[in-house]
């Protein structure tokens, strides 16, 4: 048994070894290849090309790599079709992997796409694509699912890895000891994110903040965990030039024990937000875009929320600021409100675990059901 997969990013790097580890135990010897990073080589992927030619966000960013983007899809579609695999699994990167699906799909081999595009948000017009390139669509989200039934898409909700993976309680204590923290003290927890680009829009504005909420609450300490050695010299650049004396530590990797560890999260809008939903941290979410992409982008996206814990209550239940909203003041006050009102964060708590408990489906055994199902049922 041959399977073609291809990982758009490191959170889908994390998905495509689940599901890999998932398939190995029930066919040990499957042959997996395609496009992906250390987690799936980890677990037994051949890899064409490293993760990063995929890690592109923005509009605008695209645009600078869409040559090297082309000639990286069309190499693997050519692979696959003179060496057609079972069946093909795009994970993510929907505007990378839903052309390669199509072409694949009306070569007669068999598509699944993990992880919805945000058609719910915005270009609904994708629908139509998504129909003629998958022949089956995983969800992590049920709201994901239940827009796909609407416009008549086999669709399967498979709940999140995370939940399954994060218990429904989590130690704090424990995720100090672990990184060598005091027990004592307030910790606030900065993550500007695991990309270049994210860095740089938000590590200063971060930064910015821990220097407000120091003149207001002195005994904060800070806590930053860098995704890469890359990204450490990018942000140890920023630390120097707005905030050298910052009580701050910085760490490398352990983003979720970072995350358990403190009392108020201030992050960059993406998985990471999910993973502070299921260890009940109270946040405060924001995100900046390169100037022309913002505002191609709010011409486009027509919902009322952005961050995955506000889309999944449907409702704001934590601060989420965009763009010009992302300033030291706003930010500053909305942890400051969150530490003032522990009544507060119980009730978030609350909310965290009922989205926590509609999220555990055992998914890497479910996709892994799923995907043996499309091997099987295709002609």
């Amino acid at each position: 048994m041959r399977i073609g997969i291809i990982a758009g990013e490191l959170s889908g790097d994390i998905l495509g070894a689940g599901l890999i580890h998932a398939l190995r135990t029930k066919h040990p010897n499957i042959i997996i290849e395609g496009l992906c990073g250390p987690k799936m080589i980890q677990a037994g992927c051949l890899s064409h090309y490293p993760l990063e030619t995929l890690s592109v966000m923005g509009l605008v960013e695209v645009l600078k790599h869409y040559p090297q983007l082309k000639k990286c899809r069309t190499h693997l579609r050519d692979h696959f079709l003179q060496h057609p695999p079972d069946v093909f699994i795009g994970i993510d990167a929907p505007d990378f992997n839903l052309g390669l699906e199509h072409a694949l799909k009306a070569a007669g081999i068999p598509t699944i796409h993990y992880v919805s595009p945000s058609v719910w948000a915005w270009r609904q017009y994708r629908m139509r694509k998504i129909a003629g390139a998958c022949d089956l669509m995983l969800t992590l989200f049920p709201f994901e699912a239940d827009y796909y039934q609407q416009h008549n898409i086999p669709v399967r909700f498979i709940g999140h890895p995370l939940a399954d993976d994060i218990p429904l309680q989590t130690e704090q204590i424990a995720a100090r000891n672990h990184l060598g923290l005091p027990h004592q003290g307030i910790l606030i927890a900065l993550l500007p994110g695991s990309r270049h680009q994210e860095v740089h829009q938000l590590g200063k504005p971060f930064l910015q903040t821990a220097q407000w909420l120091l003149t207001h609450r002195p005994d904060l300490r800070f806590i930053v965990p860098i995704a890469n050695a890359h990204l450490k010299t990018q942000f140890n650049q920023q630390i120097a030039e707005i905030a050298p004396d910052l009580p701050l530590t910085l760490i490398d990797g352990q983003s979720q024990q970072a995350m358990a560890a403190a009392d108020i999260i201030l992050m960059a809008s993406g998985t990471a937000t999910l993973e502070a939903m299921l260890l009940k941290r109270p946040m405060v979410v924001a995100y900046r875009l390169a100037q022309l992409t913002y505002w191609l982008a709010k011409h486009l996206v027509h919902i009322p929320h952005f961050s995955l814990p506000n889309l999944l209550a449907q409702d704001k239940i934590v601060p989420e600021f965009l763009q010009h909203q992302v300033t030291p003041e706003n930010l500053g006050t909305a942890i400051l409100h969150w530490l003032d009102n522990p009544n507060k964060i119980k009730a978030l708590q609350k909310n965290f675990t009922a989205l926590h408990h509609s999220l555990q489906r055992q998914a890497n055994q479910q996709a892994a059901e799923a995907v043996l199902s499309i091997i099987n049922s295709y002609p």
